[in-house]
């Protein structure tokens, strides 16, 4: 019987584990980190750019010159189109126009906020009351603007309604400046009322429900819910719609300029403007006074800013 022999087997040594990449390699991995997210950002800031920021340079550059808008030609003149800004009061005045669109903001948001905070609760047809609320912010402004203007004429709509409780005789509502600014700002609550509405329904949806839940058992009402846990956590959102509708107030154009077009005391900063631009042909002045509406609206925010800084807010 022949003899068998077992041949030894060497041991395989364990693989060395794998060492750091190359430098070149990590340098290269963190430059296409950092290239990636630039890439997707491209196409967005070129839009900005030039849709917004390249108009904005067009602008303020058009306010030191006496451009007519249509001639090629254009000549510097400094700040003369400032200086007749300030130096006729004619055209600030119509900034008081303003006030009835800012005491209008403020009813428009103390009804977005009391509409928000009884539809956040178990309310029968909650669904169908917010899409009432906010269906008017849906339609176009220059819709609104001519259903309004036959709302408000003489013999129309409202006087029909009017005559149903007795009231007769047909009333020029457009016909002075008082009830026009008035009627105006009325359609501008009516019209802007659902996205206010919206932005605090959203944020009183977002507050935790144990909250609810506790000061149920604590024994606290509505009132002292929505004092102490709604409106603290609801104080950024209401902050964002205070500077919207003081910036809004500032800038108000479509619903006065497709009623009245600015006749019988209703003419705006911004209508002024666009009258001076397209009306007059003083393309220059009317930069200008952009420029200088949007200094206004930026002072003003930065002012409400400062004064009521958007703090984080914990409830818990």
């Amino acid at each position: 019987m022949a003899d068998t022999t077992r041949k030894a087997t060497r041991p395989v040594p364990p693989a060395a584990p794998a060492g750091p990449p190359p430098p070149t390699a990590a340098r290269r991995s963190r430059r296409r980190r950092g290239v990636t997210p630039w890439l997707f950002l491209i196409a967005p800031l070129a839009l900005l750019i030039a849709f917004t920021y390249a108009p904005i340079v067009n602008m303020v550059a058009y306010s030191f010159t006496d451009w007519d808008g249509v001639s090629p030609e254009l000549h510097y003149t400094g700040a003369e189109n400032y200086a007749e800004l300030f130096t006729r009061p004619e055209l600030f005045e119509v900034f008081f126009v303003s006030g009835y669109y800012l005491a209008a903001s403020v009813v428009q948001i103390a009804a977005a906020l009391y509409f928000a905070t009884v539809l956040s609760f178990n309310v029968r047809f909650r669904n169908f009351f917010k899409g009432v609320l906010f269906f008017p912010y849906l339609i176009n402004g220059v819709a609104i603007g001519f259903v309004f203007l036959y709302f408000f004429q003489d013999g129309g709509t409202l006087d029909a309604i009017l005559s149903l409780f007795g009231h007769d005789g047909d009333r020029a509502w457009l016909g002075t400046p008082t009830s026009a600014n008035v009627s105006l700002a009325g359609v501008s609550v009516w019209r802007y009322l659902g996205l206010n509405f919206v932005l605090f329904l959203g944020a009183i949806q977002s507050i935790p429900g144990e909250l609810y839940e506790a000061a149920e058992l604590d024994g606290a009402n509505r009132w002292q819910q929505f004092r102490h846990i709604i409106a603290p956590g609801i104080r950024p959102v209401l902050s964002l719609s205070v500077i919207l509708s003081v910036s809004g107030s500032l800038s108000v154009f479509e619903i006065p300029y497709i009623m009245t077009g600015g006749a019988t005391g209703t003419e705006t900063f911004v209508i002024q403007t666009v009258k001076l631009a397209f009306q007059f042909n003083k393309t220059g002045l009317a930069s200008a006074a952009a420029v200088v509406l949007l200094l206004i609206i930026l002072a003003v925010t930065w002012v409400q800013r400062r004064l009521v800084p958007d703090d984080k807010v914990d409830l818990v």
